[in-house]
Formats: C-alpha cells, sequence, structure tokens
C-alpha cells in the first residue's frame, strides 16, 4: 500500500494534520511516533497510585480562538479550569503574574490599580528598544521585581541569563495592575475532561488513518511507501544536523505521592530562589479526579535529553534560519509544529500552525 501522508509525530501538530487530512481531503495517512503512547508531550497517563499526571509536564489549554476550541470540541468534552501560579519566596507564596496581588505579597501594600501602575512607574527602568527579556521586565516593573521573581527562575530553566534570550520570552507574561491573580487571560480556559490521551485518540480514531507507535521516522521510510511527509520532530535532525545543532532545552521530573487529598493551594509553584527545581505541578488541581492521593512533579531543567524547548536567542534564530531556507525548496515535505518550525509555540498556536499546514497543502493539491 502507499499511503498519501506519513505524518511523523502523534502530539498536537501531527494529529491535526492527519485528523483534516484524512477528513477533508479522504485521505490515507499513516501516524508514527518512536514514544510507545499518543499525545506527545501532552501525555497524561494514570500513575501507579490512580492520579492523572501530565509525564512531561504541565500542559494547560488556553486561548482566545473559538476557532481552536470548536475544532477540538469535536474530540472532547471540557472542564473549565482557570490557571494560578504562585513563586515561592523566602518562606510566602506570591502570586504570579505580577499583579497589584504580588505587591500585597511582598511588600504589605494593598493599593488600588492606579496606586499599583505609579508603583511600577516609580521603579521601571526605560530603554529604548527592548532587546532581551531582561530589559522586557525591568522596563515594566523595575530591577527589583526582575531579580526577586525572574532572574533565577530563567537562570534555572533556559540555562541562560534573561539578557541572553528574545525579549519575547520573558515579554509573554503579563503584568497587571489589578488584582486578577490568574496565570492566563485567554477567553477560553479549560482542560479537555478526560484527559489529552483520550482527546488524541479520538482524534486519530478514523478509518483511513493507521498509528504504528515506537516506530521511528527512519523505520518507517524504510518500510512504507508515501506520497508526502509531515515531519514534527526537531529539523536539525532531519536534515541530519547539517548546519549544526539547535539548542534545546530539555526536562526531568521527579514525581512524589502524598496519602493526602491536596498538598499544594495552587496548580503550580514556581521556585526563583536556590533550589535545583524550578517549579512543582500538583495535576488534581488541573484534572479536577477526584482521589484520595495527589502526586506532584518537581521539575528540574538541563541541556541533555529530549527537546522541549526551542531557545530563543539570536545565534538559535539565526542557524534555524539556514535550516527553514533549505525546507522551504522541499517540495514533499511539510515541517509543522513548535519543534519543526523552531518556535516556542502555545498548544493552541501549534493546533492553529497545523491548520494552517493543511489549508497549504489542500490548495496545492488543487493547483
Amino acid at each position: 500500500m502507499i499511503y498519501d501522508y506519513l505524518v511523523v509525530g502523534a502530539g498536537f501538530a501531527g494529529a491535526t494534520v492527519a485528523e483534516r487530512l484524512a477528513s477533508e481531503l479522504d485521505a490515507t495517512v499513516l501516524v508514527v511516533d518512536a514514544r510507545p503512547h499518543l499525545a506527545g508531550n501532552a501525555y497524561d497517563p494514570l500513575d501507579a497510585h490512580g492520579v492523572r499526571i501530565h509525564q512531561y509536564g504541565p500542559h494547560i489549554f488556553h486561548t482566545s480562538s473559538r476557532r481552536i476550541v470548536d475544532y477540538l470540541s469535536a474530540f472532547t468534552a471540557w472542564r473549565a479550569y482557570e490557571h494560578r501560579v504562585v513563586a515561592e519566596v523566602d518562606g510566602k507564596l506570591v502570586p504570579l503574574p505580577i499583579s497589584a496581588r504580588t505587591i500585597e505579597a511582598l511588600y504589605g501594600l494593598r493599593l488600588n490599580e492606579a496606586e499599583t501602575a505609579a508603583f511600577f512607574e516609580s521603579r521601571r527602568e526605560p530603554h529604548r528598544l527592548i532587546a532581551n527579556s531582561e530589559q522586557a521586565i525591568v522596563a515594566k516593573v523595575g530591577r527589583e521585581l526582575f531579580d526577586t521573581l525572574f532572574a533565577g527562575y530563567t537562570r534555572k530553566h533556559w540555562g541562560l541569563e534573561a539578557r541572553a534570550l528574545d525579549a519575547s520570552v520573558c515579554g509573554r507574561i503579563p503584568i497587571r495592575t489589578n488584582r486578577d491573580d490568574r496565570y492566563f487571560s485567554d477567553r477560553f480556559q479549560l482542560m479537555p475532561a478526560d484527559g489529552y490521551a483520550a482527546m488524541f485518540r479520538r482524534m486519530l480514531d478514523h478509518p483511513r488513518i493507521e498509528v504504528a507507535l515506537s516506530t521511528t521516522f527512519e523505520e518507517a521510510a524504510d518500510r512504507v511507501r508515501f506520497r508526502h511527509l509531515v515531519y514534527t520532530g526537531p529539523i536539525d535532525a532531519y536534515y541530519e544536523y547539517r548546519y549544526g545543532r539547535l539548542p534545546y532545552r530539555s526536562l526531568r521530573f521527579e514525581f512524589e505521592t502524598f496519602d493526602r487529598a491536596r498538598v499544594q493551594p495552587v496548580g503550580v509553584i514556581n521556585y526563583p530562589g536556590p533550589q535545583p527545581y524550578t517549579r512543582s505541578t500538583e495535576f488534581k488541581h488541573l484534572t479536577g479526579q477526584t482521589h484520595p492521593k495527589t502526586t506532584i512533579a518537581r521539575e528540574y531543567s538541563q541541556a541533555e535529553g529530549d527537546p522541549y524547548y526551542p531557545i530563543p536567542s539570536p545565534d538559535a534564530r539565526a542557524l534555524y534560519a539556514k535550516y527553514a531556507a533549505r525546507a522551504a525548496r522541499e517540495t514533499n515535505v511539510t515541517f509543522v509544529g513548535r519543534l519543526a518550525e523552531y518556535r516556542y509555540y502555545n498548544m493552541d498556536q501549534v493546533v492553529a500552525s497545523a491548520l494552517a499546514a493543511v489549508a497549504r497543502i489542500a490548495a496545492e493539491r488543487v493547483a
């Protein structure tokens, strides 16, 4: 059999592309993934105690796009969930992102919106051109809040000082003058009611889609025939690192289960201080599961291991441009997703990119 499409990767990008190719274009699709499960980094199994975890770290779905929600709603019901994060600072739990509540927790000042704005204005360090992530924060709230809440966390997470990272890394974090302590402000803040893995199973449950897990791209390419490749893995790996390796940050997780229903006041606690881990996640906040036990994961950032985060720095961007230029010359290969496009995408952005990729493929078929 000759498949119309080979899709490499069963995460958000690959599953969305495969589902749309089969449903919209009536194409035959083989989806392969080197891991033994669907859902990519959003995989959320039950652990040995029966607690649902996010095996590769917390994945909170949020978007302002009705289109993305409507698309995914064909494969899952939702539960409302507004994510909250605190940072542990000198034994105090401080709400993030920075808001009037943060100022109250750190300084004991209960300020209204105008007073909070004036507080930030009195401390900010203006820059004519925001060139990096350090400047992106100090230009809004000043050096002290940057040092307290961002400098150490950024250093641990990225392995770099904030001044070495693009402004977009910390610039994407909102600064609020009100008392809104939700981490996201998107219109839709939801979690799949039955979990991500169940949603992905439904996405790929199509008579024209076959799935081969524990199968690498190289193994599939040696065994099957296909007309077009959709690749969602690291683009530098696809080209056998011809121009050099793109830098990524990886993660290691340390899970611990407690004989209690809850141990954290919120889903995630950040640790900008001396702890070796960057954050801890208690998954029952995210999943809404009722269970007498609870599991948390402490997250350690590291240089080696599976690629999680493309490092947004000028050198990395220049190296990716070489791969992107080569990819643009391909006629029967489509690159889509966080690793293939070397973009620091949120989940909804990955889905949007995948839908756009399918639209391009469809247009090319007509042409």
